[in-house]
């Protein structure tokens, strides 16, 4: 349904098609589109400092007269130009400078009261303003929106002014914040002290004071992301109506696991396993995105995640970005289980990676497919079309930003609605991670287990490899581990 904010900005009062063309290159091509075309900053004018104030090194505003005014070409460097001008007030005088902008030879008529803002500086022992921003002051204007007030600066579409844009935006306001929706209930507006819509674009366009522009734009960043998450938390919902699996959860083969570990797992690989286990013993697919820092832990959860699913008659697969990260997962995997590929009534654990011959590739494709092999580690490889499952029930990711979403999405296809636990230990602040992953539940592996050393990371240019290689050596010698990219 068309509104008055869908018209187009060419049939406002002074836009015309000619202007509207540049409105259109800034992205602005309805009303609505200026609404929310926000300031980039804003200048305090309610308080204007004196000339005779003014120090080398500030950034000021004044209110002057032009007293003089020259333009000039330079003789060395062609085109180049200088416009410079003095200004003063009942305090002093400063010579303001602007260089190769030819256009303004046309402004600046002696006696034209000027607001400029800009940075002071020294020049020939005298001091100067630079490149100010500059607006002629309109006896004529009836309410001010560039004096006496916080001032909105905008990017400026081509052959328009500060005063000019401040006035169109001004003029809309007026005739439009009445009309507009408030998208946000009041409850959740209440809820979150937050401002209304109407309001909130008033006082981000033109605050009353600092506080209320503070709270106009998060309200307006609010409004943002909950529109940004609706959709996914819909998808969430959707999935969780699909119909997934009950995985046993408690039984033999994982307390054996857990029993026979080499060390305790910590408070918050506990706490982690307790929300997969939650997840898992459900009807419906886990969706979980396992944070935590690189030795953490997450291998070790993800290990106990895939004996769940194969007690229960299920297979694993767990796919790695790279074929190294993937080769360590299968010999740390291999080792905490004490298993091989080949032994008879024990977890059967398969390697897949694209530097495996056709013959190897060709077995793995095959005991997968028969159910022989319950824990297929791999990278990329486990995409092709070639793998396939006899009961997958649950995937694996590891470094799951490394993959693309559509290649991310082809692995749990190749069984009937698998448990799906994406790990990363990319750092991401519990708000991002709702944002980018909305559609998953989250759990954060917060700490470190006992004597585990925090890993330094050191960046060295391609010139001074003799220097990471001395030290890569010293840390070797001292019984270190160090990763080269």
């Amino acid at each position: 349904m068309h509104t008055v904010l869908d018209t187009p900005v060419q049939y406002l009062k002074g836009i015309g098609p000619k202007r509207a063309k540049a409105f259109a290159r800034a992205g602005i091509n309805t009303v609505e589109d200026l609404l929310y075309y926000f300031p980039r900053r804003y200048v305090d004018r309610t308080q204007f400092s004196q000339i005779a104030d003014l120090k080398e090194g500030d950034t000021q505003t004044i209110r002057a007269k032009v007293l003089s005014r020259s333009f000039r070409q330079s003789f060395y460097r062609r085109p180049f130009s200088v416009m410079e001008i003095t200004v003063g007030d009942e305090s002093g005088k400063i010579n303001c400078v602007w260089f190769n902008q030819p256009y303004l030879k046309e402004y600046f008529p002696v006696g034209e009261e000027l607001v400029l803002y800009g940075k002071v500086e020294r020049y020939l022992d005298r001091l100067q303003m630079s490149v100010p921003e500059f607006e002629i002051v309109a006896s004529d204007e009836p309410e001010s929106l560039s004096i006496g007030r916080i001032v909105p600066v905008y990017t400026l579409p081509e052959g328009i002014t500060q005063r000019t844009l401040r006035q169109l935006i001004k003029q809309v306001l007026d005739e439009q914040l009445p009309r507009i929706h408030d998208a946000l209930p009041y409850g959740i507006r209440t809820r979150h002290n937050l401002l209304n819509l109407a309001k909130s674009i008033l006082n981000i366009h033109f605050p009353e004071d600092l506080e209320l522009q503070k709270q106009a734009y998060t309200r307006l960043a609010f409004e943002e992301f909950f529109i940004f998450q609706l959709p996914l938390i819909l998808r969430k919902l959707q999935k969780k109506e699909k119909r997934g699996i009950a995985h046993r959860v408690e039984g033999d083969l994982i307390d054996n696991f857990l029993s026979g570990l080499s060390f305790k797992l910590t408070a918050a690989q506990a706490k982690v396993l307790l929300e997969i286990k939650s997840d898992m013993v459900k009807p419906q697919p886990m969706q979980r995105l396992l944070q935590g820092d690189v030795g953490s832990g997450k291998t070790v959860v993800a290990m106990a995640a895939a004996m769940m699913a194969i007690q229960g008659g299920y297979q694993a697969a767990f796919m790695a970005p790279t074929e190294i990260l993937a080769k360590q997962h299968y010999g740390k995997i291999s080792s905490e289980l004490g298993v091989g590929s080949s032994e008879q009534g024990r977890i059967k654990i398969g390697l897949l990676t694209s530097g495996l011959n056709k013959k190897e590739k060709d077995k793995i494709y095959q005991e997968s497919k028969d159910g022989k092999i319950d824990l297929v580690i791999g990278t990329h490889a486990l995409l092709e079309e070639n793998v396939g499952f006899k009961n997958l029930g649950l995937v694996v990711i590891d470094e799951q930003h490394k993959f693309g979403v559509g290649q991310r999405a082809l692995l749990p296809k190749k069984g009937l609605s698998p448990d799906i636990l994406i790990m990363t230990a990319t750092p991401i602040p519990r708000t991002l991670a709702i944002t980018l992953y909305g559609d998953l539940d989250i759990s954060v592996i917060n700490e470190l287990p006992p004597g585990r050393l925090p890993i330094e990371t050191l960046h060295f240019a391609q010139g001074n490899k003799k220097a990471a290689y001395a030290i890569a050596r010293d840390n070797l010698k001292q019984g270190g581990q160090v990763y080269i990219i």
